[in-house]
C-alpha cells in the first residue's frame, strides 16, 4: 500500500523578536546581575557575566529572528521567559490551540475534513501536561473519530510521528491521520544563558497522512521509505518532569530547562545523521543526486550545510537546501516540516525530496518522498 503526505499546515505566532531586541534584554540582565553581585565578583567567588551580540548569534547559528507566543515577558530583563496564563480545564490548552490552527490548514490543503481523520498524533519536544493527551484534546476540538496519542522524540518527533501514522494505516488501524507538531520551545529555554538564549522559536506544523488510493490532494507526496534511529546521549537534555516535585530542593535548578554541549553534539550527532541517511538511500537503491531538495532539521546553519555537503559531495545550493531558521530559529520537531511546507509547491510529478530530522536522544528520522 502506498502512503502519502497529502497536505501540510503551518501556524506562525503573531510576535517576532529580532536578535537586536533579544540582545538588548540579555545585556541589560547581565549589567543588572554584575552590579548586584559586584562584591562577590571582585572577591572572585562569582564570575562576571558577559554581554551577547547580534553578530555573535548570527555567526554561531545563522538565526536573525524568531517567532514567539509571548514577546513581552521574554523581553522583560526581570522575567526573561514567556508569560502564559494557565487556562482552566474547560478551555483549550495552548498546545491544542496552535495545533488546531496548523491542522485546519493541513486539512484544507489535503482536501480533507476533520471527520475524515481517525488518528491524531501530537509529536513534539515538550508536552504542556502529562495527561489527558494533547492529541485527544485536539481530536475532540476538531471532531475527529478514532484515536489519538502524544509522542516525544524531541527534535525528531515529527518524522517519527509521520512514520508511526504511515505504519498504522498500512496495518489497518487507521485510514487517514493528522500528525501535529506544536512547539512552544520558548518555554523550555533559559534566556539568561548566553550560549543558548537565542536558539529557539515557537510554531506549530501539521501533516495529513493517508493511503494514496484514497487521496484527492493536488499536492500529495508519496512516502518511498522511512528510517529511524536512536542512540542515548546526555549532550542535549531537559530534566523537567513530574518527579521534580519529589525533590523540591532542585525543582528549579538549571537542568530543568534545555541545555546542551554544542561541541559534542556537532562532533557526535552529525556523523550519525549523514551515515543514517546514506544507509537509508543505499537500502532504497538511491543516491543523494536523485533528490531535488533536502528539507533538513533547522537547528543550526553550519550543521545543515555540513550535512548537505557531506551527502552531496559538494556545496549545496539554496534551492536544494532551503533555510527557514534565519527567521523562525530552531523550532525543534517542526523545523523540517516548515521547510517542506514552504518549499515544495514547485515540485513536479516524479520529483523527489528528503525530509530529515535529528536531535536529542540522539535521534535521526528520514523520510524519502516523491511528488505524485
Amino acid at each position: 500500500m502506498n502512503i502519502v503526505i497529502s497536505g501540510s499546515g503551518l501556524y506562525t505566532p503573531p510576535y517576532s523578536i529580532s536578535n537586536d531586541e533579544l540582545v538588548a534584554t540579555f545585556n541589560q540582565y547581565v549589567d543588572n546581575y554584575n552590579i548586584e553581585h559586584q562584591d562577590a565578583i571582585h572577591a572572585g567567588t562569582l564570575t562576571a557575566l558577559e554581554h551577547s551580540s547580534s553578530e555573535f548569534i548570527s555567526k554561531a547559528s545563522g538565526i536573525h529572528s524568531r517567532y514567539v507566543i509571548d514577546k513581552e515577558g521574554i523581553l522583560d530583563p526581570a522575567w526573561m521567559r514567556p508569560r502564559l496564563q494557565e487556562r482552566s480545564d474547560d478551555e483549550p490548552s495552548i498546545l491544542c490551540e496552535i495545533g488546531v490552527a496548523a491542522a485546519l490548514q493541513a486539512l484544507q490543503n489535503a482536501g480533507r475534513k476533520a471527520a475524515d481523520i481517525d488518528l491524531v498524533i501530537v509529536a513534539c519536544s515538550n508536552m504542556q501536561r502529562a495527561y489527558p493527551a494533547i492529541a485527544i484534546e485536539i481530536q475532540q476540538q476538531l471532531g475527529c473519530s478514532g484515536y489519538g496519542y502524544d509522542m516525544n522524540v524531541a527534535c525528531s518527533a515529527a518524522t517519527f510521528g509521520i512514520g508511526a501514522a504511515a505504519d498504522a494505516i498500512r496495518a489497518g488501524n487507521a485510514r487517514c491521520a493528522l500528525v501535529i507538531n506544536p512547539e512552544i520551545t520558548s518555554g523550555h529555554l533559559d534566556f539568561r544563558d548566553r550560549d543558548c538564549h537565542f536558539i529557539f522559536g515557537d510554531v506549530a506544523t501539521a501533516t495529513v497522512v493517508e493511503a494514496e488510493a484514497g487521496s484527492n490532494a493536488a499536492q500529495a507526496f508519496r512516502i518511498l521509505g522511512t528510517q529511524f534511529r536512536t542512540q542515548f546521549s546526555n549532550n542535549i537534555r531537559n530534566n523537567f518532569g513530574f518527579l521534580n516535585n519529589a525533590s523540591p530542593e532542585t525543582r528549579d535548578s538549571r537542568d530543568k530547562l534545555f541545555k546542551q554541549n554544542g561541541r559534542k553534539v556537532f562532533k557526535e550527532l552529525l556523523p550519525m545523521v549523514t551515515t543514517a541517511i546514506s544507509e537509508h538511500l543505499q537500502k532504497e537503491s538511491m543516491q543523494a543526486a536523485d533528490f531535488k531538495r533536502f528539507w533538513l532539521h533547522q537547528a543550526n546553519l553550519t550543521m545543515i550545510l555540513f550535512a548537505a555537503k557531506k551527502l552531496l559531495g559538494r556545496e549545496p545550493s539554496s534551492d536544494e537546501v532551503p533555510i527557514i531558521l534565519d527567521r523562525y530559529a530552531n523550532t525543534s520537531s517542526a523545523g523540517s516540516v516548515i521547510a517542506f511546507h514552504l518549499h515544495s509547491s514547485d515540485f513536479k510529478t516524479g520529483d523527489r525530496g528528503l525530509l530529515c530530522s535529528f536531535g536529542a536522544g540522539y535521534s535521526v528520522g528520514s523520510i524519502l518522498l516523491e511528488k505524485c
